[in-house]
């Protein structure tokens, strides 16, 4: 069965954005620092970077290597459709979960307006090879997805932000899952994989 892994970026006090959305705070460390840490993580998973900047980036062609499917919140879909883009990932099937979205927004992305639950569970038991679906936020579907994920890679930057989105926006529900691998970056990066136990 297909997991639903959720692929994030979270500073040291758990916030994937700040109060308004933004993100430009996370350090990227010196330029070569960042090249290097760049290029690790689009060889990984080249499917993660939006179309737009594929070619600019020499991955015009690259194969969907760990996901076929993104699903996102309103907000992780809104500075896309700010920049005049309604499909920001034309390489993978695109799902929206929102209740304010006109459902004609674009072709390529399907808005769905009731429970991301049961679209998940329908797009596990899905038949699509080894390619898993990405969760790429917002807290607020994560939170109400939290017992579907399988798996988290946490991109986490060495920044507090003070207030912001967090990760994880639901009820109480302690889920552990344990570290199944950790990479350092001389950025002050770390990428870590964990699995639910």
């Amino acid at each position: 069965m297909r997991k639903l892994v959720y692929y994030v970026a979270v500073t040291l006090d758990g916030r994937i954005a700040g109060p308004g959305g933004e993100y430009h705070f996370f350090p990227q460390g010196d330029e070569e620092q960042a090249a290097a840490y760049t290029a690790w993580t689009n060889t990984l998973y080249p499917e993660t970077v939006p179309t737009v900047a594929r070619a600019p980036l020499g991955l015009a062609d690259a194969p969907n290597r760990r996901f076929d499917t993104v699903l996102m919140g309103l907000g992780a879909y809104r500075p896309a459709l700010d920049a005049g883009i309604t499909s920001p990932y034309a390489h993978l099937r695109q799902y929206v979960v929102s209740s304010t979205l006109a459902p004609d927004t674009d072709p390529a992305v399907t808005v769905v307006p009731g429970d991301p639950v049961a679209l998940v569970r329908d797009l596990k038991k899905e038949e699509s090879g080894s390619l898993d679906i990405w969760l790429c936020g917002g807290g607020k579907l994560a939170g109400a997805l939290l017992g579907e994920v399988d798996e988290l890679l946490i991109k986490n930057y060495p920044v507090v932000a003070g207030a912001g989105i967090p990760a994880f926006d639901g009820t109480f529900d302690p889920t552990v899952f344990d570290v199944a691998e950790r990479t350092a970056f001389p950025n002050g990066i770390t990428l870590t994989r964990l699995v639910r136990r």
